[in-house]
């Protein structure tokens, strides 16, 4: 059987590719791609061409493979490199374990500067592996707990979790006990340009960070239109010093706050306990069970352990290769001053 054809997509393939989503995933996930999608390919400000990056693979009129991606500006070292997550990989049924995954992966991967993945399917991750690809392992999961239900499982009898809530009460209460703010904290509707100067303040202190300018977050997180999203900014003398991008959901273990992305300098412990606060009292507000974040970067994660949260084991594996400027290979075992959190790629559906 011939080998496909790669190459990019094009507008006419829409109804295609559709198609193929249906058959894949199912009429329900195709359904809520369908709503994403003007927004998540055509709308990205990365993607300035306003043509989506998606490589599709074909057969003759067929189209029997998509890779799409999320372009972004990653910044390595203080570079700017074009890159994008891979994101939506599928293969017709009558194709997969046929070798069409590796070759749209290879694709994706020679044609950008750096190519991530994050929360990969075993199969992508399997994949990932194969290829040879850094593997920095999987972002840290930090949980607070709130109440008395935040140890709850849903899987064990309301007896058991009656008593876990009963011996985990006390710990609760320490790890929840409200502290005062240390700054001002306003919500915000939209991020102005004053955004944008903090990123470009703040690019320098990671080693990796997708870039967090005020196109990128009005995009990412006040543009969806699948998920709201609430937006604190911290100020100090008047000035935009931070910011924490978080929701409240349900889920069936209890209610949950998801703190899905943040900026704040590094070295500004104040002010990313002040945001951290402020996330508290929301979740409180909402009466949210726990609060949930991601978090890649070391000194982030201590002052969070020092907020009350704890590690718990993650499932959001992370892979990343740069092509567009030279790293050496222990560049993907110090990770400690990488900025990645779950508002990077599609994550947060």
């Amino acid at each position: 059987m011939p080998v496909p054809d790669v190459d990019r997509y094009r507008p006419e393939d829409r109804r295609a590719v559709d198609a193929l989503y249906r058959r894949v995933f199912g009429h329900d996930a195709a359904e809520a791609s369908r709503l994403r999608w003007e927004w998540q390919y055509r709308r990205n400000p990365n993607n300035p061409g306003g043509e989506p990056e998606i490589w599709v693979a074909r057969e003759g009129p067929a189209i029997v493979g998509q890779y799409a991606t999320m372009p972004v500006r990653l910044y390595v070292k203080g570079r700017e490199v074009m890159g994008s997550w891979g994101m939506d990989v599928m293969v017709a049924p009558e194709r997969q374990r046929r070798g069409l995954g590796e070759v749209l992966f290879r694709t994706w991967d020679r044609n950008v500067g750096a190519s991530l993945g994050l929360g990969l399917s075993d199969a992508s991750y399997r994949l990932f592996r194969k290829l040879r690809w850094p593997d920095v392992g999987p972002v840290p999961c930090l949980v607070k707990p709130l109440t008395r239900r935040a140890f709850r499982h849903p899987r064990l009898p309301v007896a058991i979790n009656r008593i876990i809530s009963a011996l985990t009460w006390p710990i609760v209460l320490f790890l929840a006990r409200m502290r005062p703010l240390g700054a001002e904290v306003r919500m915000m509707q939209r991020f102005d340009d004053s955004f944008t100067a903090l990123w470009e303040r703040l690019a320098p202190r990671f080693d990796l960070a997708v870039g967090r300018d005020a196109a990128y977050l009005n995009w990412k997180f006040v543009g969806a239109p699948h998920v709201r999203y609430l937006i604190a900014a911290l100020i100090r003398d008047g000035q935009t010093a931070g910011y924490a991008v978080y929701r409240h959901l349900h889920e069936p273990r209890g209610r949950v706050t998801l703190l899905v992305d943040f900026l704040v300098d590094p070295d500004d412990h104040d002010g990313f306990l002040t945001l951290l606060r402020w996330v508290d009292r929301e979740a409180r507000q909402e009466d949210s069970d726990k609060i949930r974040a991601f978090a890649m970067h070391a000194g982030f994660r201590r002052l969070m352990r020092r907020s009350g949260y704890f590690q718990v084991k993650s499932t959001m594996e992370f892979v990343v290769k740069v092509n567009g400027t030279n790293v050496p290979p222990e560049f993907y075992e110090h990770t400690d001053t990488w900025h990645v959190t779950l508002g990077d790629s599609d994550q947060d559906r």
